[in-house]
């Protein structure tokens, strides 16, 4: 399930914006295997936002869904099933930008 990697302890304040790498293809084709994601502590969550989730101790890199006031992690990716979580206490970020090896392929999410 650990589908980003960089997270280390220390370094970086609580609030402090941070890098990772995508792992996998789940959330493929908007964020490709490999390619670099910027996590805000901080950001705004709302229904749809791109966010790192703690679920059952590892962290995940989801789009959050809310549907009658419940909470779901889903991939991108057709026939893969949606983990519910118990509500926003789960994100442990929003990912405001998109980096990759082509300046195209950059993307800022608000």
């Amino acid at each position: 399930m650990n589908d980003v990697t960089g997270m280390e302890s220390g370094g970086c304040g609580g609030s402090d914006p941070f890098a990772l790498q995508v792992l996998d293809d789940t959330m493929e084709p908007e964020f490709a295997k490999g390619c670099i994601i910027i996590i805000d502590p901080s950001g705004v969550v709302t229904n749809g936002s791109f966010v790192l989730a703690e679920v059952d101790g590892e962290l995940i890199f989801r789009q959050l869904i809310v549907v009658d006031d419940r909470y779901y992690l889903k991939t991108m990716q057709a026939g893969c099933e949606s983990i519910e979580v118990s509500g926003l206490g789960a994100v442990k970020g929003v990912v405001v930008q998109r980096a990759g090896t082509r300046r195209r392929y950059h993307k800022h999410y608000v």
